[in-house]
C-alpha cells in the first residue's frame, strides 16, 4: 500500500463523487444511517458506559457505512448487515478495529477531561450526556473555552482516526501503523481534505439556513425547529457518503508480493 498525493481540487470530487453515489439508491443509504443513529442512541442509554462503548463503535460503524459506499459505487445493494463488516471479517479484524475504537474512545475521554480543566466539566457532560443548555451557559467564557479547546484537541485525532478502520479492513495494517499512516495521509493532502471540509460546512449551513427560512414562511418558527433534525440527518448521510472517496483516492494497493504495509 502505497500514499497517493492529490492535488487540492480533489476534495471537490470527493464531495461530488459521495453525493453522485448516494442518489444511486439513497433510501438504502439513508435507512442504514438511521439503522447506525438509531444504533448509537440505543447504546448511549446504557448507564454509566454507554457514551463510552458508543465512542468505541464509532470506527466499526463508520467503516461500516465505507463498505456501504463501496458497494453502491459498484452498482450493488447495500444490505443492512454491511454495517457490521469489520465485526463480520475474522476475529483478527474484530479484534483490531475494537482495539481501534477502544484507543478511540480513551482518546476522546481524555481531550473531555482535558477540556474539563478549563470549566469544571460543564462543557464535558454537555457533550457527553446531552440535555439542554441555555443562552447563560454559552456566553459563559470558561464554557466557551473548553468547547474551543476540545475541538481543537478532536483535531489531529480525527486525522489520527479518518483512514485507520479502512487501512486495518481493506489493506491489514495493524492498528497503531493505520493510525500513524492515516495522520500521514491528512497531512499530504491537507489541501484536498481542507476543501473537502469546507465544501460541506457550507453545504451544512446552506441547506440549514435554507430549511429553517422556507418552513418558516411556509408553516412557524416551531415547524421550522422540527424541520432542522431531518435536514441536518440527510446531509449527514451524504457526508458519510462521501468518506469512502476520501480513502480510496488517498492509498494505492501494491501488489502482493510488496510489503503491504509500505508508505510513501
Amino acid at each position: 500500500m502505497k500514499l497517493n498525493i492529490v492535488p487540492a481540487r480533489t476534495g471537490v470530487q470527493w464531495v461530488q463523487l459521495g453525493i453522485r453515489t448516494f442518489f444511486k439508491q439513497p433510501l438504502a443509504l439513508t435507512g442504514l444511517f438511521f439503522m447506525f443513529i438509531a444504533v448509537m442512541t440505543v447504546v448511549s442509554m446504557l448507564p454509566y458506559v454507554g457514551s463510552a462503548l458508543v465512542l468505541g463503535l464509532l470506527p466499526a460503524a463508520t467503516l461500516g457505512f465505507m463498505a456501504a459506499t463501496q458497494e453502491t459505487s459498484k452498482g450493488k445493494f447495500p444490505m443492512p448487515w454491511i454495517l457490521a463488516s469489520a465485526l463480520r471479517a475474522g476475529r483478527q479484524e474484530s479484534r483490531a478495529i475494537l482495539l481501534l475504537g477502544a484507543l478511540y474512545a480513551v482518546s476522546f475521554l481524555c481531550i473531555m477531561g482535558v477540556s474539563a480543566l478549563v470549566d469544571g466539566g460543564q462543557f464535558a457532560r454537555f457533550y457527553l450526556n446531552g440535555g439542554a443548555i441555555t443562552r447563560e451557559i454559552l456566553d459563559q467564557g470558561d464554557f466557551q473555552g473548553a468547547m474551543w479547546l476540545a475541538m481543537g484537541l478532536n483535531l489531529p485525532l480525527s486525522l489520527l482516526f479518518w483512514h485507520a478502520p479502512a487501512l486495518v479492513h481493506w489493506h491489514g495494517i495493524p492498528p497503531v501503523k493505520a493510525l500513524f499512516f492515516s495522520f500521514i495521509a491528512c497531512m499530504r493532502n491537507l489541501g484536498a481534505y481542507l476543501v473537502f471540509g469546507l465544501i460541506w460546512f457550507f453545504a451544512f449551513v446552506f441547506v440549514l439556513v435554507l430549511t429553517i427560512s422556507a418552513v418558516t414562511l411556509i408553516a412557524s418558527a416551531e415547524a421550522a425547529a422540527s424541520a432542522v433534525m431531518p435536514a441536518a440527518m440527510l446531509m449527514m448521510a451524504l457526508f458519510f457518503s462521501s468518506l469512502y472517496f476520501t480513502f480510496a483516492d488517498s492509498f494505492i494497493a501494491t501488489p502482493p508480493e510488496a510489503p503491504h504495509d509500505a508508505i510513501t
